[in-house]
């Protein structure tokens, strides 16, 4: 996918980052409690699919994609001072084989999840992690994302491993920006899911549950 969190048409012409500016500090809301409300798609080549369905009893969100790209995404403030932990989990069944995801023709993942801090003004200042889970790349790698420098892809998973049951996840996002941008990060504005096929033009779905920031 060409570069969600960078692209003009999202952070330039029509900036999400500066639309993130305007939240406060507060629990992302679970998936299983408030649904997708407060959730905001953006389309970069025709829509992934993201809706509501019931698993074990519980509401998760279930993405999907053929040939397309688009994020979906939510304005809110974290600080990371008080709560630098980021917590999910997530399901993959198949993920993408043979493509070079450091490159243009390869940036498509299953499932990723993203952390975005605001450049206000300056959309080049713009720095995110995508936290991914590769097909090809080896878990714990990362590397800048093929459409720009400013966003760091992580493999949290790769290859078929893991596949077909919930994963659990837990990142300190604040030693992720000191470590991955050399920058120290008091507060996000935003986080945003993922399922993206425009690139590859494959076919792909995954699975998300509640996501949540907590105290270390």
């Amino acid at each position: 996918m060409r570069e969600a969190l960078m692209r003009p048409g999202l952070f330039s012409s029509i900036p999400l980052l500066l639309l993130l500016a305007s939240a406060t500090a507060a629990e992302i809301p679970a998936f299983s409690r408030t649904g997708l409300s407060g959730w905001e798609e953006r389309s970069f080549e025709g829509n992934s699919r993201y809706r509501l369905e019931e698993q074990n009893g519980r509401q998760v969100l279930h993405a999907s994609c053929d040939g397309t790209a688009s994020v979906l995404y939510r304005e809110q403030e974290v600080d990371l001072r008080e709560t630098p932990i980021l917590r999910w989990r997530w399901r993959v069944d198949e993920v993408f084989q043979g493509n070079d995801e450091r490159s243009k023709a390869g940036d498509d993942y299953a499932a990723r999840v993203y952390v975005v801090v605001d450049g206000g003004l300056l959309p080049w200042r713009t720095l995110a992690v995508n936290y991914v889970w590769a097909g090809g790349e080896p878990r714990g790698q990362a590397w800048p994302n093929a459409f720009t420098g400013n966003a760091m892809m992580l493999a949290l998973r790769s290859g078929e491993r893991d596949t077909g049951a919930w994963r659990e996840e837990r990142r300190d996002v604040r030693e992720d920006f000191r470590r991955l941008h050399e920058r120290e990060i008091d507060v996000i504005d935003g986080v945003a899911l993922m399922t993206d096929c425009d690139n590859t033009g494959g076919q792909a779905e995954a699975w998300f549950g509640d996501i949540r920031f907590e105290a270390r």
